[in-house]
């Protein structure tokens, strides 16, 4: 059991992060390329396989679990060398993210939203900000959630002196609990601006609900936080001129500022075809093991592994999660490549090259959500009755996947797509495109 943090009133229920104590004079040297960052990731991911169900169902707050991410350095990974970080590209983070939702996705999809808050000032701040905001983040180990839930626009922002106030709550939050520090996101009072910064998570003023209890993805508390007077300096407003307090036209209207969006739907579709991953490699254990083959079929096998509709279902299975991997991986060099030439002069990327960017990202969102609903759902047909169980845990893995595919209609994704290949429109940047 753990405190609220904020102001003492609630105590939740958490895991225990000394469990992992051992680990960090173990994993001390951070990996130095990729077969290395895979290989610690993998790791990471046989100790969260080890108890993946029962901390599913007891839905504690993982904060063991995140003590595991920053043991293993992977919440370091994109960050620069110069303060501790890999220093990799975002191609690899994705990776990451998928090997670790194999087995956990709550898990992977924390990891996911971490690495995509420890770059905003990166995109949206001034260069003098994203330095600053990445040597405080990569020298403290700090993991960071975020409050940012764009069709929640409740919290507020008003200027006090030298210093920017946000009141006001959100439904949804991510990790928020289990971080460091806090991503916030709200409007300037009096002005349609938006303004992005990060603050400290344990303070009086941070109050979480504590309400997140749903279908799937049921560690990642997701769930509501109310703020009150809660202050950043006018210096942390990531993108503004803090001595006239007006947004910086150079830095906040070029496209490069919206990457933000889609580097994180990528985010989410890496940890969907990591979820299917596992979800397929699980039952494909299970029914080598367990499944008994049909004795009424006509066409009778010794074994379930034998049998004609088991193994057309797995091989079909395997091509469509194999293409929709290869096109993540695309998609994840591209996205890194945009980074690589444009992030030394933000304002040679075209709105263009954005929209192509954003639309080989909703192609990857389209085939992961559909492929992954299909086959957490249809790898029941391959292990029978049996696997139903809830000792098991076969269930999570269409959970986790059915849960977060509603965070924005993929319908919609399908029509920007559609406008694209008919009318050559590439879409406008909103807060899901």
């Amino acid at each position: 059991m753990v405190s609220n943090g904020n102001n003492g009133s609630v105590t939740v229920p958490a895991t225990d992060p000394s469990i992992h104590d051992h680990l960090e004079k173990k994993w001390a040297a951070i990996p130095t390329n990729e077969a290395e960052w895979l290989q610690r990731a993998s790791e990471v991911a046989e100790i969260l396989a080890v108890d993946v169900v029962q901390r599913d169902r007891e839905n504690k707050s993982p904060r063991a679990e995140i003590v595991l991410l920053k043991h293993a350095g992977l919440t370091k990974v994109l960050g620069p060398k110069k303060y501790g970080g890999g220093g990799q590209p975002w191609a690899l983070a994705y990776k990451l993210i998928r090997e670790v939702a194999k087995v956990d996705g709550s898990i992977g999809m924390l990891l996911g939203y971490h690495l995509l808050w420890t770059t905003t000032a990166n995109v949206v701040g001034t260069p003098e900000q994203a330095d600053r905001w990445q040597e405080k983040i990569l020298s403290n180990n700090y993991f960071v959630g975020g409050a940012v839930n764009p069709r929640n626009s409740d919290l507020k922002i008003t200027s006090d002196g030298e210093d920017i106030v946000f009141n006001g709550t959100k439904f949804f939050n991510t990790g928020g609990v289990v971080s460091d520090v806090t991503v916030l996101e709200g409007v300037l009072d009096g002005t349609q601006d938006h303004i992005f910064t990060i603050v400290k998570t344990q303070q009086p003023g941070i109050q979480f609900a504590h309400d997140w209890d749903n279908v799937g993805l049921r560690l990642t508390e997701s769930g509501g936080v109310k703020l009150e007077n809660v202050r950043a300096s006018w210096k942390d407003a990531f993108g503004w001129d803090p001595s006239s307090k007006k947004p910086i036209p150079e830095i906040l209207t070029i496209p490069f500022a919206t990457l933000l969006l889609p580097t994180i739907q990528l985010v989410f579709s890496n940890f969907y075809l990591g979820i299917a991953l596992g979800g397929l490699d699980f039952a494909s254990k299970y029914t080598a093991k367990s499944t008994r083959a049909w004795p009424f079929g006509g066409d009778n096998k010794d074994k379930a592994s034998e049998e004609f509709y088991i193994l057309a279902t797995y091989g079909n299975f395997y091509a469509h999660l194999r293409a929709a991997r290869a096109l993540a991986d695309r998609a994840g060099d591209r996205i890194s490549a945009v980074y690589a030439a444009h992030s030394t002069d933000r304002s040679s990327l075209t709105a263009r090259a954005r929209g192509e960017l954003a639309e080989e990202v909703a192609s990857v969102k389209v085939v992961t959500t559909d492929t992954g609903l299909r086959v957490t759902s249809g790898i029941f047909e391959a292990t029978g009755a049996t696997s139903t169980k809830s000792k098991f845990g076969l269930d999570r893995f269409w959970r986790d996947i059915r849960t977060h595919t509603l965070h924005d209609p993929v319908a919609y994704k399908n029509r920007e797509l559609g406008r694209f290949q008919l009318l050559n429109e590439v879409p406008e940047p909103t807060w899901y495109t």
